[in-house]
């Protein structure tokens, strides 16, 4: 199974997970999707009103230079971990 086969089965098994992870977890899980799907952050960073978006923007943004293979293997590893 490719890497991006494992990827896009742990994207559909994080929808499923037996019980919902805290902020700080989802924080990292939505980080590795995005650096594994498309690379390092773009756009501007959301102003200090929105905090959801500036926090998810902030966790992608701190994995600048990490491959997008790399990414994807945490990304598969952390579901599996909370599976």
């Amino acid at each position: 199974m490719s890497l991006q086969d494992q990827f896009d089965a742990a994207v559909a098994d994080s929808k499923n997970l037996p019980e919902r992870p805290d902020n700080m977890t989802l924080l990292k899980i939505y980080a590795l999707y995005k650096q594994g799907s498309a690379g390092d952050a773009t756009g501007e960073r959301p102003g200090m009103t929105d905090f959801v978006n500036r926090a998810k923007f902030d966790a992608w943004a701190a994995l600048a230079g990490t491959s997008q293979d790399d990414a994807k293997q945490q990304y598969i590893d952390l579901i599996e971990g909370l599976k």
